[in-house]
């Protein structure tokens, strides 16, 4: 084998987390599949499941306890399961990157207060550096053990990194709409067709879990600020509109934000800045990013008042998910960080 290819296995396949991923590693230059599992699916070819990738590969499913020692392992596991058991993992392979919630929180008190009870690894989560980018790329850079990220406190962390760095943030109400992939592959009550179609659902007015990651990433002892959340469901499939409403410390100018925004993404490769003065896109639109890694982010001043709304938008299976997995992969082996992750999205779709 061509030593500069890395051989990487997913586990827990079979959900749309798992598909895209699998779809970003089949076309990376440095990545080699070598096995991909699923208990439901186990001896199944995994194009029954992900029919997009019918004629790209000839996988099929295995069960997680034959999986093999590989370079990557990608755990895409329902939340508390690879906590459980990440001393097997950690044995068969270099580099894990875990797509759940289970090391995203380092505080065992914000663990506890969102999640619902005790960590089963504590010592472990300190090991696991937060895998968005954007704000910890010095950290993922060859480092051995990277956490998922959360869809929606992706939008909002990238809305308000430049204003949070700055001191600015006073209080925000991040209002999120968001596709029904969120709700994963598996069918429940709200999904079916005739409760589903053409609803516009609230399901976390208040207290959405992914603050915790907010609150961990952006505040400090210096700059705290007031942080509330609130989730709509809306008739897509794919993708997160943050729409932050900010209120500033002091009054701000259009000006003074360019700056700041510039400053914190002109160099990043998949943050983009929208905003233009005219034209129907001129704000972000999640529907123009399916499939990509882009977030996109811009903002309003409201004249004569301390309020500033910004925008942000994120295909959430994308870079919400698998995208910034295969970007902190990237990191954590040495490699170009937008290797694989350059499709631009579709227009029109």
């Amino acid at each position: 084998m061509d030593p500069t290819r890395y051989t990487a296995t997913i586990v827990g396949g079979s959900g749309y987390t798992g598909g895209e991923l699998l779809r970003l590693l089949l076309d990376h230059p440095a990545f080699s599949v070598k096995q991909v599992t699923s208990r439901r699916q186990a001896g199944s070819f995994v194009h029954s499941v992900h029919p997009n990738l019918r004629g790209r590969t000839k996988l099929q499913f295995t069960t997680p306890e034959q999986v093999e020692p590989c370079d990557v392992l990608f755990l895409c596991m329902p939340h508390g399961e690879a906590s459980s058991q990440i001393e097997r993992w950690q044995s068969l392979a270099g580099r894990i990157v875990d797509l759940s919630a289970d090391f995203r929180i380092k505080s065992p008190e914000l663990h506890r207060r969102w999640y619902g009870g005790d960590h089963p690894a504590p010592a472990w989560c300190d090991r696991f550096v937060y895998g968005l980018p954007e704000l910890q790329r010095d950290r993922l850079r060859g480092c051995k053990l990277a956490s998922g990220v959360g869809c929606n406190a992706t939008a909002v962390n990238l809305a308000l990194l430049p204003l949070a760095r700055a001191g600015l943030i006073e209080s925000v109400v991040a209002d999120l709409k968001v596709g029904s992939s969120e709700g994963g592959a598996s069918s429940s009550a709200s999904s079916h067709h005739p409760e589903r179609s053409g609803a516009v659902r609230s399901f976390a007015p208040a207290g959405h879990r992914h603050q915790a990651e907010i609150t961990e990433q952006l505040m400090t002892e210096a700059n705290p600020f007031a942080l509330h959340m609130s989730v709509t469901s809306i008739e897509r499939v794919r993708g997160v509109l943050c729409t932050a409403h900010v209120t500033t410390r002091r009054p701000v100018e259009d000006k003074e934000l360019w700056k700041l925004y510039r400053e914190a993404y002109g160099a990043e490769p998949f943050v983009r800045l929208v905003k233009d003065k005219t034209g129907l896109h001129r704000y972000p639109d999640p529907k123009i990013l399916s499939g990509s890694n882009y977030c996109d982010v811009g903002w309003e001043i409201e004249p004569g008042t301390r309020r500033v709304v910004v925008l942000s938008a994120i295909d959430n299976l994308m870079k919400g998910a698998a995208g910034s997995a295969l970007q902190c992969a990237n990191l954590m082996l040495g490699l170009e960080e937008s290797t694989g992750l350059t499709f631009p999205g579709l227009h029109p779709a």
